[in-house]
């Protein structure tokens, strides 16, 4: 049996700022794959290149030389609108600051993605209670972002990046505005979905405490890949189950 394609792969990704003396090298000849189902954090200290990838990844800058494939496409040689479906159709994003609309209830916030789609209104309402229900606030659709709590708002992100049907989902920071008791639920119900349906799920922390939900650590410095592995092996950080029940007791 032949070893399955990658879903994302990066060869030589360098990506500069700037010319001559004040040029910055955000990313310096990167190069990784990921494979269909992976859970991974990308992790680093401020300025190492991981915000700069993932931006990369997610259709939202192009690298300065080097070839980024999404499925086996070029993503270089696509054109904006190209780049737009791409983004719309393969990939959900999942930000720190939730970015819902404020005066919009939960499910009108996780519907929007399928008008931009042209999905008719029944079929975006029965598809955007699926995600609510999935992500186990339902019972919330009818509530506005200053209605629900830091958690529920990021369940409503989350729904919303799911109800597209993507290949990947890139999270960034999605605890950073959580406490702790909400930061172990969010990561405990990604590390379900990605355990259970198989959604592959990128995400940026710096947090090793959210990084040992993940099954793989790509760890970034000075613009280059420096580490790849898992979190116990890159981090020292504790068994998933162990780091749950510490999370989860603190708050």
């Amino acid at each position: 049996m032949s070893p399955p394609l990658p879903l994302i792969e990066l060869v030589d990704i360098h990506k500069h700022y700037g010319r001559g003396e004040s040029e910055v090298r955000a990313l310096d000849g990167v190069n990784m794959a990921i494979y269909p189902g992976e859970f991974t954090a990308v992790m680093g200290s401020s300025g190492s290149g991981k915000s700069t990838c993932m931006n990369i990844v997610g259709g939202l800058d192009r690298p300065t030389s080097g070839s980024y494939l999404f499925r086996g496409v070029d993503v270089g040689r696509l054109d904006g609108d190209q780049l737009a479906l791409l983004r719309r159709h393969y990939i959900g994003f999942v930000f720190q600051s939730f970015n819902l609309l404020a005066r919009t209830s939960a499910l009108d916030n996780v519907m929007l993605p399928l008008i931009y789609k042209g999905v008719p209104r029944r079929e975006r309402r029965e598809r955007a209670m699926a995600k609510l229900e999935l992500v186990g606030i339902a019972d919330r659709a009818g509530h506005t972002p200053q209605q629900l709590s830091g958690g529920q708002q990021q369940r409503v992100a989350i729904a919303r990046a799911l109800v597209s049907e993507p290949s990947v989902i890139l999270a960034d920071e999605p605890t950073g505005n959580l406490d702790s008791r909400r930061s172990a639920e969010i990561m405990e119900f990604l590390a379900r979905l990605n355990a259970d349906a198989g959604i592959t799920i990128m995400l940026v922390t710096h947090e090793p405490e959210m990084a040992a939900w993940v099954k793989r650590v790509l760890w970034f410095s000075d613009g280059k890949l420096d580490k790849d592995g898992t979190p116990q092996a890159i981090l020292d950080v504790e068994p998933i189950a162990l780091a749950a029940t510490r999370l989860v007791g603190a708050a």
